[in-house]
């Protein structure tokens, strides 16, 4: 095969579907979800079904990622898994063009479908990169993908905030100009996914195993890596903590315009806002790199998840669009570091040689960090208001620093050298990435 095309290809769907991530996950339809299908409810309830339509979402990733990690395995078929999943999310990305006024239990159920169908296609989208990359050159491929998809992402975020702002130049009004943008993520998503059809090859693999079996063996997988730890203390205090202040971040990623809305900052300030947030991360992900290579990726975690207690609590008193700028800002410039430095740490804690086992447990113990703190944010705004339900994210940061303080990384990383723990079947590393 052309690998150079290859890789071109595959980083592609990075700037593809991050359309999705954050347009209609980060920036777009939380405010829309409030306004449209949330109307006759009032603001704090439509709110508050957000974020618990967040938090099952997530619960439901957790149930079938190991599901989707075993036939991803065994299938033979992941381009097609992928463009299955795909094609979920682009439906139900397309059919929030037509959701009314009032209509919120059609937007909840677009919303979950979504949700899985792009998280699904990820699932499948990770799975490729073995097939296409050595793994001294994962990493790379990897990063390159992020990147392409911060681009992407926000290249058409930008054009969805024109779309929004001058919705007469398309001929639509105000309403129609965003419902114009759920189209346009829509196809930017499907389009741009062709070069992955056309030119990733995709590796059968050696022996056949029905679907149902490996279904079973990747919860069994992940059952025994779960007993496993008690042989790495360090690694489950670790995890502990990336709990407490990952779901910290998702429900500041999920909730932020939605929170804004409601307190009466306008739109095109709100998505305006996200896009600083876009363009700040990339190089500021690099600039964390270089501070954690000085200094230490604990120290910079440190600073980073320090940021964010400053964000929520700011975010607390926030009352114009430049507060909410000014944050946006401020969340662009650990945002990226602070998922790079977290993932990297927990590298240095799980055994060598066993990637594939222990990140496939990370991924299912991210997706479950992140179903409490939306709920936590609902629950909260749904008896006082949102305002606490943004301060009540304190203790997720807090804890989640308190407990990482508590984390010896050089002791962790002899403990995974020792690597006491008897391998669980299938770990051979091929796929070192997470989401």
């Amino acid at each position: 095969m052309d690998q150079k095309r290859a890789v071109r290809a595959w980083v592609m769907y990075d700037w593809a579907n991050s359309a999705y991530s954050t347009t209609m996950m980060a920036a777009v339809l939380p405010i829309f979800f409030v306004n449209v299908p949330g109307a006759g409810v009032g603001d704090d309830v439509a709110l508050t079904a957000w974020a618990y339509t967040q938090s099952a979402a997530m619960l439901l990733l957790v149930l079938l990622s190991p599901v989707l990690g075993a036939v991803a395995d065994v299938s033979g078929a992941k381009k097609k898994l992928l463009g299955g999943f795909m094609a979920l999310g682009v439906l139900a990305t397309t059919l929030y063009a037509f959701v009314g006024e009032g209509q919120l239990w059609f937007a909840i159920a677009l919303t979950l479908l979504g949700v899985v169908g792009f998280n699904g296609s990820l699932n499948f989208y990770d799975a490729l990169l073995p097939d296409i990359a050595e793994p001294e050159e994962r990493d790379r491929v990897s990063a390159r993908g992020y990147a392409y998809g911060y681009l992407g992402g926000g290249l058409l975020l930008a054009a969805n905030l024109v779309m929004i702002q001058k919705p007469e130049w398309f001929g639509l009004d105000t309403l129609g100009g965003t419902r114009l943008a759920f189209v346009s993520v829509a196809l930017w998503w499907l389009l741009f996914s062709i070069p992955l059809f056309r030119r990733v090859p995709e590796r059968r693999p050696a022996a056949a195993v029905p679907a149902g079996e490996a279904v079973r063996l990747a919860f069994a997988r992940l059952s025994a890596t779960f007993r496993q730890l008690k042989h790495y203390p360090e690694l489950v205090k670790y995890l502990i903590a990336f709990w407490f202040f990952s779901d910290g971040i998702g429900t500041i990623i999920k909730m932020a315009t939605a929170y804004g809305e409601t307190i009466g900052i306008g739109t095109s300030h709100l998505i305006g806002a996200l896009l600083i947030t876009q363009f700040v991360g990339f190089p500021c992900a690099i600039v964390f790199g270089r501070l954690a290579d000085r200094f230490g990726a604990k120290s910079g975690l440190y600073l980073s998840l320090s940021i964010y207690v400053l964000i929520t609590v700011l975010g607390y008193f926030m009352t114009t669009a430049l507060h909410f700028y000014l944050l946006a800002a401020m969340v662009g410039l650990v945002q990226g570091g602070s998922q790079a430095l977290a993932r990297s740490i927990y590298t240095r804690l799980i055994p060598a040689g066993r990637n594939a086992e222990f990140f496939g447990f990370m991924s299912v113990w991210s997706k479950f960090a992140g179903i409490v703190g939306p709920a936590v944010f609902g629950y909260v705004n749904m008896i006082g208001n949102s305002r606490l339900g943004i301060l009540a994210l304190v203790a997720f940061f807090v804890i989640g620093i308190f407990v990482l303080t508590r984390v010896d990384l050089e002791k962790g990383a002899r403990e995974a050298e020792r690597d006491l723990s008897p391998p669980v079947g299938g770990s051979d590393g091929s796929l070192p990435v997470g989401r």
